[in-house]
């Protein structure tokens, strides 16, 4: 029904991948400010006429900021429902099993320290503080209070997400800044492992649900992605207020208004949108249930 992925194999590979902070960012190590961080398929900052060539910029860098740090917001929530997997599973899970689970944990606790990395990288450059939507403990509950066939699918989406941000989006984009290209290089490394395994943790929890149940799973996976979307529209407020911080207000409130909506459904299409029509995560919600795939394939345009 699911993909052929096999917990021995994932375990080599994620063995044979593993990469030190250090090398991908070094301490005291510096970002170019003179070039973009982020790829403009995600960042969508080029054809803001209401900015000047620098406002872009910067613009670009706050978003670069924001992302990885609403990525290590979400490796907070990701790391406790992990390691509760594994304690559920024990009893029934082999030693590969296990061992690849909690190298999966281990990662996400290495990223959510590259990313505290890159932001004290970020704030020495930047020099101008760019608030972000939390706190990371009070997401993490809301998140986890959901069923946890909802939080497993919110969090394959997000792997797979990052996956196509990668290949799609930085892989060939030789503009952008070499450090954070190369940090986000090295996290896909590891999220490609991350993908498949969760696509197993859903297989797991999914087994046996009736069509009901599903329903039930969907329901709670769509009340995730509500509240991450009214944190994009929050986000995308204190984004404005950074760039406005440097570079002073804009003189037009119509085109505040504008360049908030536009970088609203930037940030949705980022966080959100990429994942839903992701082939891989609709692949293993049709192999659940094919009257569940059409409800999030209706919803998914709204996040474009």
């Amino acid at each position: 029904m699911f993909q052929e992925f096999k917990y021995p194999a994932i375990l080599a590979a994620s063995t044979r991948a593993a990469w030190q902070i250090d090398d991908v960012i070094a301490p005291g190590a510096a970002l170019d400010f003179s070039r973009p961080f982020m790829p403009e398929n995600l960042a969508r900052t080029g054809s803001l006429y209401m900015l000047s060539e620098k406002e872009r910029l910067t613009l670009n860098h706050i978003r670069a900021h924001e992302y990885l740090s609403l990525f290590g917001l979400v490796e907070e929530f990701i790391l406790p429902f992990v390691l509760d997997h594994v304690r559920d599973g024990l009893r029934d899970s082999d030693e590969v099993q296990v061992r690849a689970m909690l190298n999966f944990a281990s990662e996400e606790a290495k990223h959510i320290q590259l990313f505290k990395r890159f932001s004290q990288a970020f704030d020495e450059g930047f020099g101008t503080k760019c608030e972000m939507i939390g706190p990371p403990e009070a997401v993490a509950e809301f998140v986890l209070s959901q069923e946890p066939l909802s939080v497993a699918l919110f969090i394959l989406m997000i792997e797979w997400m990052t996956q196509a941000h990668y290949v799609d989006s930085v892989k060939d984009d030789n503009g952008l800044d070499p450090l954070f290209a190369n940090l986000l290089r090295n996290h896909w490394i590891e999220e490609a492992q991350h993908a498949k395994l969760d696509t197993l943790m859903v297989e797991a929890l999914a087994k046996g649900k009736t069509e009901a149940e599903l329903h039930a799973a969907i329901d709670g996976f769509l009340t995730i992605v509500g509240f991450f979307d009214t944190g994009c529209r929050q986000q995308a407020k204190f984004n404005l207020d950074a760039l406005e911080a440097v570079h002073g207000p804009k003189p037009s409130e119509a085109d505040r208004l504008e360049l908030m909506t536009r970088q609203h459904q930037a940030l949705r299409w980022t966080y959100l949108g990429s994942g839903l029509v992701h082939k891989e995560f609709r692949a293993t919600l049709g192999a659940l249930s094919q009257a569940q795939l059409a409800r999030i394939d209706a919803l998914a345009p709204k996040f474009s």
